[in-house]
C-alpha cells in the first residue's frame, strides 16, 4: 500500500536533511575513506542509512551526541552491546579501579571466580570459560562438541545469526538443501560439509536432521532476533532439548540477544536445560567479552580428551580471553546493572515502545506487525508474526526500511541498521519512548498521504 514514487520523494527530503545537519560527520567520512575501506572501521557500518554513518562524539546512558552537536535517543544501544546504557556508572568505576591493577596477565583473577558463580546462578550450568566475544564462545563450543561426540555436523536454524562463525552462514535453498547464505564471503568449505539447516519451530525437520546420526551439536537462539524477532511456539524449545538427548547431540543455546527477557535470559524464563550456553556483548557493559557454560559431564569429557602439554594449540581461546579488565567489568555489570530491578523497568519500557508502534500501525491501517521480546521490540512489514526465519526475511523491505531509519535518525532516534529493532536500557525513560511514538506516528501519517 506504500506509493513508491511518494516514498522516493520523501527519501530525497530526508537525504538533504541529513547532509545539512551532519556536515562535520561528512568531513570526517571524506578523510576516513583515505585509510579505511568504505570510510568505516568495519564493513557492515556502510549499512547505516544516509550518505555516511554518523561520527559519535560522546555517549552516556540512553543518549549520544554526534560531532555536529546533534543529540539522539539511542534505541540501538550497540545492537545489544550497550544494553546496559552507555558507560553505566558501576561498570565505569570497576574499570577505572582495574586500570591501576593491570589489564591482562594470562592468569585468573578473583573477579573471574565471582562471574562464574553469577552465571551459574542465572543459567544453571556449573562450568564456565571466557572469550573475547560471543562469536568466539560459539566457535569454541562447536569445537568442543565435535571433540566429545566424535561427530562433525552442526545444526543451525535457517536465517540464524551467531556472529562470524563459519558453520552458521548457511541457509536452505528452494529445494530444502543446505547451501551457503547470501553474502557469505570466502567460505572455507562447502557449507553442506559442516552444517545442516532446519527451520525454526519445525520439530519434524529437526528430528530428520538429527536422524542421520552425525550431528555433534544444535546451535540456536531460543528466539530468533537478527532476522527479525521470531518467537518459539509452545513446547518447541523443550522438545528440541529432548531430541538432542535422543540423538546424542549437544544442545547449545545462544543468549547473546535473548537476555533481553530477564537476567537469566529465556533459559531461566522457560526453565530450559541446555548442555552448553553462550553469551557476550552486554555482560561487560560494552567491553568486548564473551563466555560459554557447560554441564559438568561435558567439562569432564573435555578434560579427559585434552592433553595438558598441547592444551594451548587446540584452537580454543586467545591470549586476551578472560583478561582482568573484562572480568572486573563483567562482575559489576552482572550484579549491579543487569539485575532484576533494572530488567523490570526495561521490559515495561519495551512493552510501552511496542504498544506505541502497534497503535500507529492500527491507526493508519498499515499491514505491519510488531513483535516483543522483553526489553526488545521490532516491527516487520507483514501483517502477522513470523514462525520461521524465512517468513521474517520475507517481511523485510530494504527501501522502506532505509527511509524509516533515516527519517527517525533525522528526528533524533537511532534504531539498529539491520532491522527495525529497539532495545531499552536501564537509563531509557518513558519520555524517550513517548517521543519515539510521536515521531513514528507522524512518519506513518506522511508515508500514506499519497
Amino acid at each position: 500500500m506504500i506509493n513508491r514514487d511518494h516514498l522516493a520523494k520523501l527519501m530525497k527530503i530526508e537525504e538533504k536533511r541529513f547532509l545539512a545537519r551532519t556536515k562535520k560527520s561528512g568531513a570526517l567520512f571524506k578523510q576516513a575513506k583515505k585509510t579505511m575501506p568504505g570510510g568505516v572501521p568495519m564493513s557492515w557500518m556502510t549499512k547505516w542509512p544516509g550518505a555516511y554513518p554518523l561520527f559519535v562524539k560522546s555517549a552516556k546512558g540512553a543518549h549520544f551526541k554526534d560531532v555536529d552537536g546533534n543529540t539522539y535517543i539511542d534505541f540501538c544501544l550497540g545492537d545489544t552491546g550497550s544494553m546496559t546504557g552507555h558507560s553505566p556508572a558501576a561498570t565505569v568505576a570497576a574499570i577505572k579501579k582495574q586500570l591501576n591493577s593491570g589489564l591482562t596477565a594470562m592468569l585468573p583473577t578473583e573477579d573471574a571466580l565471582a562471574v562464574g558463580r553469577d552465571l551459574t546462578e542465572r543459567f544453571g550450568l556449573p562450568m564456565w570459560q571466557f572469550t573475547v566475544s560471543a562469536t568466539d564462545a560459539n566457535r569454541h563450543s562447536i569445537r568442543y562438541c565435535r571433540l566429545v561426540t566424535g561427530k562433525q555436523k552442526i545444526i543451525v536454524i535457517d536465517k540464524c545469526y551467531h556472529g562470524s562463525v563459519d558453520e552458521t552462514f548457511a541457509t536452505l535453498d528452494a529445494a530444502g538443501n543446505t547451501v551457503k547464505r547470501e553474502g557469505n564471503i570466502g567460505a572455507p568449505v562447502d557449507l553442506s560439509e559442516t552444517t545442516r539447516v532446519v527451520e525454526f519451530n519445525n520439530l519434524a525437520a529437526m528430528e530428520a536432521a538429527l536422524a542421520h546420526g552425525d550431528v555433534a551439536a544444535i546451535l540456536m537462539e531460543p528466539a530468533m532476533t537478527n532476522i527479525g524477532i521470531v518467537l518459539p511456539e509452545k513446547g518447541y524449545l523443550e522438545a528440541v532439548g529432548k531430541l538432542a538427548k535422543k540423538y546424542g547431540a549437544v544442545w547449545i543455546i545462544d543468549e547473546t540477544h535473548t537476555i533481553s527477557v530477564g537476567p537469566g535470559g529465556m533459559t531461566k524464563l522457560h526453565k530450559l536445560k541446555p548442555d552448553m550456553l553462550t553469551i557476550g556483548k552486554a555482560i561487560a557493559g560494552g567491553l568486548p567479552t564473551g563466555t560459554f557454560g557447560m554441564t559438568k559431564d561435558i567439562a569432564d569429557q573435555i578434560a579427559a580428551k585434552v592433553k595438558r602439554e598441547i592444551v594451548d594449540t587446540g584452537g580454543i581461546g586467545s591470549t586476551l580471553a578472560g583478561n582482568a579488565l573484562s572480568a572486573a567489568a563483567m562482575r559489576v555489570t552482572l550484579k549491579k546493572v543487569l539485575n532484576e530491578k533494572n530488567f523490570k523497568k526495561m521490559i515495561a519500557l519495551g512493552t510501552r515502545w511496542s504498544d506505541g508502534v502497534d497503535a500507529a500501525i492500527k491507526e493508519f491501517g498499515l499491514p505491519w506487525h510488531c513483535n516483543r521480546l522483553g526489553a526488545r521490540g521490532e516491527y516487520i512489514f507483514a501483517s502477522k508474526a513470523p514462525r520461521t526465519g524465512k517468513e521474517a526475511a520475507d517481511g523485510g523491505d530494504f527501501e522502506l526500511e532505509q527511509y524509516i531509519h533515516l527519517r527517525l535518525l533525522n528526528d533524533g532516534f537511532l534504531l539498529t541498521p539491520f532491522h527495525n529493532m529497539a532495545l531499552m536500557s536501564p537509563d531509557t525513560t518513558k519520555q524517550d519512548v513517548d517521543a519515539h511514538t510521536k515521531a513514528f506516528r507522524k512518519m506513518c501519517a506522511e508515508l500514506i498521504k499519497a
